[in-house]
C-alpha cells in the first residue's frame, strides 16, 4: 500500500487508481499491421430528465440526492454513537488518549493497553428515511447553482492576497461554505480541502497570509495535512490507513511531530481512530490482552494480533453501517414466498448455474454471483423466477448503459410483467428517481434486489443499499470480480467474496468467441494467442507515441468501419490516462478534428461531439452534445436529456471519443480500440487489461507499443491492495459459510 497516493491530475475522480501517464517514449519495433489485412493477435490479444417525462430526475440530481441521504445518515449515526464528542481545540482524553498511547506502545514493542482494545459494539440501524415523494420537474433538471457571487468575491480577495489563483474561488467557496473567506484567514491550510491543491501550494499560500507566524510545526498545518493524506488514500480506494503508514507519510511531508498531528486531528473530530483484530497467518507481533482473563488473575492470557487505523469519519461510519446491514440480511429469515417446491420448479426450469443461483436465493438473504458478460442471463432468469412467485423483484446497474443492456436481457428471458420497468440505476434507485419507491417505513418497496456491476460499489453506496432493504428482503450482488474496483473507497465485492459469509454462485456461462476466450485467459493471468478468423482481435504494433495516435485515428475513422462494418460512432477508444502524448486529451483533440471538426464555440464543444459527462466523482455517462444556450450545455446521455450549467461544464464534461478504463467500466461497445503506448507500462495491470479488453462486443484492436510488458502485466501484476475494515467488522457478526 502506498503511504501517500498521488492525486488525480484534475478534479475528476474517474481514474484515481490508475498511475499517471508521463511523456511518450519510443518503444516497439514490430512491423505495422492493419485491420483491413486481417492480421490476428499473436500475443495480445447517463443525467436523466427528458423534457417529455416530467417526473424523471437527472442522473446528476439522483446522485446528489443519494449523497444527501448519505450525509443525513452519517449525522444520525454520529448522534447514535456512545460517548460525548471531543470539544474542538482540546487534546484527547479518556479512551481516545489511551488508544494513542497504545499505538506508541505497540510501535515500541510493548503490550498495548488492555482496556482500549475491545471489540466495537454494532452500530444501530439508521432511522428509516421518509417514503419517496414524486419529484416535480418540467424538463431536464440542471445541477445545483454555484456559490453566491458575494461569497466567491470575498474568497477571491483572500486568494489574491495569498498569491493563489483566482480560479480556485468557486471551488473554495463550495468546499468551505458560508464564511469561507474568514475560514481561510483563520486557517490558510484549509485550502487543502480543494481537489488538486497540494501541501506545498498550501504552504506558500499560508506564508503569504501569515508571514512570520507561519511555521512547519503549526498545529493547523499538521491537522490539514493529516486530513489531506486520508483523502488521498480514499481516492486510491482505502477506507483507512494503518497508523505507521500515516505517521510515515506525515514525516515525509515535513510534519515535525506526526503523532501529535494525528492526535490533534482526532481531537478536532476530523478523523477517527480504531483497532481491528487480525486472525490472518503471519500477523504482526502486536497483541491484545483479554481484560476479563486478567481481571480473574489468569496468567495464561490469550493474545491476538491487532492493527490500529485512522480514517475519515464518513468512510469509517459507512463501513460500520455496511457491516451491520449485511449482518442483518444474512442473519434474518427471508420472507416466505412460494413453497420450496415452487422454488425448485423455477430452478429446474432455468437449469445450469442459473438453477444454483435460484436455489441459493430461495433460502438466503445475501447471495454473491460471479461471471462475465454472458452470465447476465442468470440474474435475468432469477428476476423472472422471483416475479413468477409473486416477489417484488428489481435489478439495479451501475449506470444507464448497463441498465439498458440488462433490460434487454430481461426482455429475452421473458420476465413476467416485462412491460413494467424492473431495472434501474443504483443512483436512481436510492434517490427515488427510478425503481419501486419506498414503503411506509422508509425501506425500498421490494422483496428482492439484484445489484449488477457489484465490483463498482464503494462503501458509502453499498451501505445505503443495504440499509434501504427491509428485514426479510433478499440481496444479490452480481458482477465480474476480475474488473477494476470501484473509484470510491472500499473493495466491497472482493471483501465479501474473501469473507465467505454467504453462498457464492460462479456462473458456468463463458463469454463466447475469440474475444471471450482472450478475456477469460487474462482473468486467470494468461495472455493467450487466439484464432480470430473474423478479425475479432487485431494487433497493431507501433514504435512511438506519434505513430500510436496516427494508427488510432486511422482505425476509428477508416479501418474498423471498412473492414469490420462498425461505424466510428460505435467504436470506443480506451487508453491508460488523461495526460501524456497518447492520453485521452491528446486523442480526443485529433479524433474531434477528424470526426466532428468545429470551432468549439460552446466551451470547446460543438453539436455532435461525443462526450463523457461526470455528474459526480466516479460516475461517467457517455453521450453527445445537442446544443448550448443560456441554460448551459445540453447533452443526450443514454437517450436522456441533461443540461449542464456553464460554470460546471469545464469540471464535469470531457470529450468522449477516448476514455480511460475506469470511465469505461459498466459499458460495452461493438468495437473497441485499446491504445498501449510505450509510456503506459507503469499503468498496466491484470485488472486494467481485463477491463479494457472486455469492453468490446464484436471487435478489439490493440495499438501495441509496450512490447513484452503487456504479457508481464497480465501474468504478474494483480489489483493494487486496498486497506479496508469490512472483513474485520463482519467477522464477529456473521459465521463463515465454510
Amino acid at each position: 500500500m502506498s503511504t501517500e497516493p498521488e492525486p488525480a491530475e484534475d478534479a475528476e475522480a474517474t481514474e484515481v487508481a490508475e498511475p499517471r501517464t508521463p511523456g511518450a517514449t519510443a518503444e516497439g519495433t514490430a512491423p505495422e499491421a492493419a485491420v483491413a489485412e486481417g492480421a490476428t493477435a499473436p500475443d495480445a490479444a447517463s443525467g436523466e430528465g427528458d423534457a417529455e417525462e416530467a417526473k424523471k430526475l437527472s442522473e446528476a440530481e439522483a446522485e446528489l440526492a443519494a449523497q444527501r441521504l448519505e450525509r443525513e445518515r452519517i449525522e444520525r449515526r454520529k448522534a447514535e454513537k456512545q460517548g460525548q464528542p471531543i470539544p474542538a481545540g482540546t487534546k484527547l482524553s479518556g479512551k481516545a488518549a489511551d488508544l494513542l498511547a497504545a499505538v506508541r506502545a505497540v510501535e515500541s514493542g510493548e503490550k498495548p493497553v488492555a482496556a482500549v482494545f475491545s471489540e466495537p459494539e454494532p452500530a444501530p440501524r439508521r432511522t428509516a428515511p421518509q417514503p419517496r415523494q414524486q419529484p416535480v420537474s418540467a424538463g431536464p433538471v440542471v445541477a445545483p447553482a454555484a456559490p453566491a457571487p458575494e461569497n466567491i468575491e470575498s474568497v477571491t480577495r483572500v486568494l489574491t492576497e495569498g498569491g493563489a489563483p483566482d480560479a480556485l474561488a468557486p471551488q473554495v467557496a463550495a468546499a468551505l461554505g458560508e464564511g469561507a473567506d474568514e475560514q481561510l484567514r483563520a486557517d490558510p491550510w484549509q485550502l487543502l480541502r480543494v481537489a488538486g491543491v497540494r501541501p506545498e501550494q498550501a504552504d506558500g499560500f499560508a506564508r503569504a497570509l501569515l508571514g512570520a507566524e507561519c511555521a512547519p510545526d503549526d498545529e493547523r498545518r499538521g491537522r490539514a495535512v493529516t486530513v489531506w493524506l486520508l483523502e488521498q488514500a480514499a481516492l486510491a480506494g482505502h477506507t483507512a490507513l494503518e497508523m505507521p503508514a500515516l505517521t510515515a507519510a506525515l514525516a515525509q511531508r515535513a510534519v515535525p511531530d506526526p503523532d501529535t498531528a494525528v492526535q490533534d486531528t482526532i481531537a478536532e473530530g476530523d478523523a477517527l481512530v480504531f483497532q481491528d483484530a487480525l486472525d490472518e497467518p503471519g500477523a504482526p507481533a502486536q497483541r491484545e490482552r483479554d481484560p476479563e482473563a486478567e481481571a480473574e488473575g489468569d496468567d495464561e492470557v490469550e493474545e491476538r494480533p491487532v492493527r490500529v487505523l485512522v480514517g475519515l469519519e464518513r468512510y469509517a461510519l459507512a463501513e460500520e453501517s455496511l457491516a451491520d446491514g449485511l449482518a442483518r440480511l444474512v442473519n434474518s429469515v427471508p420472507k416466505e414466498d412460494g413453497s420450496a417446491a415452487d422454488w425448485e420448479q423455477a430452478a429446474a426450469a432455468a437449469g445450469g448455474s442459473a438453477a444454483e443461483l435460484i436455489r441459493a436465493v430461495a433460502g438466503h438473504g445475501l447471495v454473491l454471483h460471479t461471471g462475465g458478460e454472458a452470465s447476465l442471463a442468470e440474474p435475468a432468469l432469477l428476476l423472472g423466477a422471483a416475479r413468477g412467485l409473486g416477489l417484488r423483484a428489481w435489478a439495479a446497474a451501475h449506470g444507464p448503459v448497463g441498465r439498458d443492456r440488462f433490460a434487454a436481457q430481461v426482455a429475452r428471458a421473458e420476465v413476467p410483467e416485462a412491460d413494467e420497468p424492473a431495472v434501474a440505476t443504483v443512483a436512481g434507485l436510492l434517490s427515488g428517481a427510478e425503481g419501486p419507491g419506498r414503503d411506509a417505513d422508509g425501506a425500498l418497496d421490494l422483496d428482492l434486489l439484484v445489484v449488477l456491476d457489484a465490483p463498482q460499489l464503494d462503501v458509502e453506496t453499498a451501505a445505503l443499499l443495504t440499509e434501504s432493504l427491509a428485514d426479510g428482503a433478499r440481496l444479490v450482488l452480481a458482477g465480474d470480480p476480475a474488473v477494476l474496483w470501484s473509484v470510491g473507497p472500499g473493495r466491497v465485492f472482493a471483501d465479501l467474496l474473501a469473507a465467505r459469509i454467504c453462498p457464492q454462485i460462479a456462473s458456468r456461462r463463458p463469454d463466447p468467441g475469440p474475444l471471450g476466450e482472450l478475456v477469460s485467459g487474462i482473468g486467470i493471468g494468461e495472455l493467450n494467442q487466439v484464432e480470430a478468423p473474423g478479425k475479432e482481435v487485431v494487433i497493431v504494433p507501433v514504435r512511438d507515441a506519434g505513430e500510436a495516435v496516427h494508427r488510432t485515428v486511422q482505425l476509428v475513422a477508416d479501418s474498423v468501419p471498412r473492414a469490420i462494418g462498425v461505424p466510428a460512432e460505435e467504436t470506443q477508444v480506451i487508453t491508460p490516462g488523461h495526460g501524456g502524448a497518447v492520453g485521452t486529451r491528446a486523442l480526443n483533440v485529433v479524433l474531434k478534428e477528424r470526426l466532428n471538426p468545429g470551432p468549439g464555440r460552446f466551451g470547446g464543444f460543438d453539436p455532435g461531439d461525443r462526450i463523457a459527462y461526470s455528474p459526480a466523482p466516479g460516475r461517467t455517462l457517455p453521450g453527445r452534445v445537442v446544443k448550448a444556450d443560456a441554460d448551459g450545455l445540453h447533452l443526450s446521455c443514454a437517450g436522456e436529456a441533461v443540461v449542464v450549467p456553464q460554470e460546471r461544464v469545464e469540471q464535469s464534461v470531457r470529450h468522449g471519443w477516448a476514455l480511460t478504463a475506469h470511465q469505461a467500466v459498466g459499458s460495452r461497445w461493438p468495437a473497441v480500440v485499446v491504445v498501449l503506448p510505450g509510456d503506459a507500462v507503469q499503468a498496466l495491470s491484470r485488472p486494467w487489461v481485463y477491463t479494457a479488453f472486455g469492453r468490446a462486443d464484436r471487435h478489439l484492436s490493440v495499438v501495441h507499443g509496450v512490447d513484452q510488458a503487456l504479457a508481464r502485466a497480465v501474468a504478474e501484476i494483480p489489483a493494487k491492495p486496498r486497506t479496508t475494515r469490512l472483513p474485520a467488522l463482519l467477522a464477529p457478526q456473521i459465521p463463515t459459510a465454510g
